[in-house]
């Protein structure tokens, strides 16, 4: 119990060895493609947000791989509208990890797309040819194909914009050989529309292939990384602002470490045990009402449902349960 209640505060204890233990809470931003973006619109034949496309593919593989716990994708982008965060604003360290703190998560990722692309080489004799790596109707013809996907990822502290770990993942698929007539060869835009990297039909294609290969790698070292990352303990105290039978408002929010979902314990302040030779506070004996759960929470206040046997007023204290 701090000296002094009524007085917003968060303590950050910074500990190595507990991450596998408590798995941090994560977002990740839609990756920045402005560096390949004519590369992309000249492969789809339309701009595609790829940076988005690839952003869900690692959220998938964080997920499935269990090291980190990730914000619902669709959560996150309403917070994002709700906050008018552009994405050239996301890319920049300090607004990313004041979307952290908005978010409530313990480190946010952000990435960028530096290559993606495709290398074809195609001889062929007839036919009239339609996209990358693709042979007309009737044509006859030798391809060779190589896709190259290089993506980078940094880690974000929320609370210092600190890059905590960064990390390059890479992708390439190789496909030759004959083709004799029909229209395959591949799968490639030539239209609109919105791309779906997560689909089938772009998996299968070779540029999907050097992008889950990509992903795949990317995810892998930030797994790796896990361990080694600091664990950011947030101790959050406030106080109640409003006390409507079971439901409590408070004067704390994500920007104090706050999540939905959290549990917290309320207490009213008692008598102050002081030093009887300077007056000063030496410890505040608090009483424990009961317990509330988090429903909902944005940069500044909070709201959560109350269980307990003594009904709190407005004044009592929330605080970090240890």
């Amino acid at each position: 119990m701090r000296k002094v209640l009524g007085i917003l505060f968060v303590t950050l204890a910074m500990t190595s060895g507990a991450w596998a233990q408590d798995k941090k809470r994560m977002a990740v931003l839609d990756f920045d493609y402005g560096t390949v973006r004519s590369a992309v619109q000249a492969y789809f034949g339309t701009d595609q947000d790829v940076g988005k496309g690839i952003s869900l593919l690692l959220e998938q593989k964080l997920v499935q791989d269990g090291k980190y716990r990730v914000i619902d994708r669709n959560a996150m982008d309403k917070v994002l509208k709700e906050q008018n965060f552009s994405n050239s604003d996301r890319a920049d360290a300090t607004t990313a990890a004041k979307i952290g703190r908005i978010l409530g998560v313990s480190a946010i990722i952000t990435g960028t797309i530096t290559q993606f692309g495709r290398d074809d080489k195609h001889i062929g004799v007839g036919g009239g040819g339609y996209g990358l790596g693709k042979f007309g109707l009737g044509g006859v013809g030798k391809n060779e194909a190589k896709a190259v996907v290089n993506v980078t990822a940094k880690i974000i502290d929320i609370n210092t914009a600190e890059i905590l770990a960064v990390a390059t993942g890479s992708g390439e698929s190789k496909r030759g050989g004959f083709k004799l007539g029909g229209g395959g060869g591949g799968w490639s835009g030539g239209g609109g529309g919105q791309l779906d990297m997560g689909s089938s039909n772009f998996a299968n294609s070779i540029l999907g292939e050097a992008v889950n290969a990509a992903v795949a790698n990317l995810g892998q070292q930030l797994d790796d990384k896990a361990d080694s990352l600091p664990t950011v303990k947030v101790e959050v105290s406030g106080l109640v602002a409003d006390a409507t039978g079971n439901t409590l408002i408070f004067n704390v929010g994500t920007r104090a470490g706050v999540k939905v979902g959290d549990h917290l314990g309320i207490f009213r302040k008692g008598r102050e045990i002081r030093d009887p030779a300077t007056g000063k506070v030496l410890k505040t004996v608090a009483t424990r009402l009961g317990d509330v759960t988090i429903t909902e929470a944005d940069e500044t206040s909070s709201t959560g449902t109350y269980s307990g046997s003594t009904p709190p007023k407005v004044g009592d204290a929330v605080q970090t349960v240890q």
